[in-house]
């Protein structure tokens, strides 16, 4: 399996700045054997893709499971579609915790992302509190089990590993963490198990190599440094070779 390599930008890089970083990011990672996936802001779309210059795919952050109506603010996973998107992120830890998405509604943007034709890349992880619990597998089994019913083994989809604690805070999980967690996900997904599974939290040119080789990770998930186009190159030039 190729090591898959995603960057989530968040609320960052409008139009002109997705031009500047792929300018300079595209040049360092050209060669590399990777799979490349961007989820960029919704008005930054059209001109990430304009601007890549390299193989690489495109998602959404975020859909709304309605197909049209009055839901400002909201994109529909077909308007996503339609604008270029092959991919959405469904369940961010962001979405989760600080807007108060529950499974419910994941598991219902999962089934909006399925009829757009999108791939879902969906996220689990758990926080602080739930780990020194000894709720981990609890958690995780918790979350996918709320949304794998609504897949076939014909669909494309990633799960998306974040230990909450690890988000933004400098902190990491271990490679024996990512892959102990990232057990317990292949084994929730039951006969879905094949699907690719990414570790998200606090990924670094330093760090990418051993969590992305460690068992059942199958590539990363980068927020704060897929901003910066030589931070991110550096994590795509860490990935070690492709898996069999």
């Amino acid at each position: 399996m190729t090591r898959i390599v995603a960057g989530n930008w968040k609320m960052h890089h409008g139009p002109p700045g997705a031009a500047d970083f792929f300018s300079r990011f595209v040049p360092r990672v050209d060669s590399i054997p990777v799979r490349l996936v961007f989820f960029t802001p919704d008005v930054a779309l059209a001109a990430s893709i304009a601007s890549a210059r390299v193989p690489a795919e495109f998602g959404v952050q975020n859909i709304h499971w309605e197909a049209a109506g009055a839901l400002t603010g909201e994109t529909s996973a077909e308007m996503a579609r339609e604008a270029g998107a092959t991919l959405a992120l469904i369940g961010h830890s962001e979405r989760r915790h600080v807007f108060g998405e529950t499974d419910a509604e994941v598991n219902r943007k999962v089934l909006a992302a399925v009829r757009a034709g999108l791939t879902p890349v969906v996220c689990v992880g758990e926080l602080l509190e739930e780990r020194r619990a000894g709720r981990l597998e609890e958690v995780l089994r918790g979350q996918v089990g709320a949304f794998v019913g609504s897949l076939t083994g014909d669909r494309e989809f990633m799960v998306a590993y974040e230990p909450v604690w690890a988000i933004g805070t400098g902190e990491t999980a271990t490679p024996a963490d990512a892959a102990e967690a990232h057990g317990i996900v292949r084994k929730a997904l039951g006969e879905l198990g094949h699907a690719p599974i990414l570790y998200g939290g606090s990924v670094k040119p330093g760090n990418a190599a051993s969590l992305m080789s460690a068992h059942d990770v199958d590539g990363v998930l980068v927020g704060g440094a897929s901003l910066d186009p030589d931070v991110f190159a550096g994590i795509v030039e860490a990935t070690p070779s492709a898996r069999s």
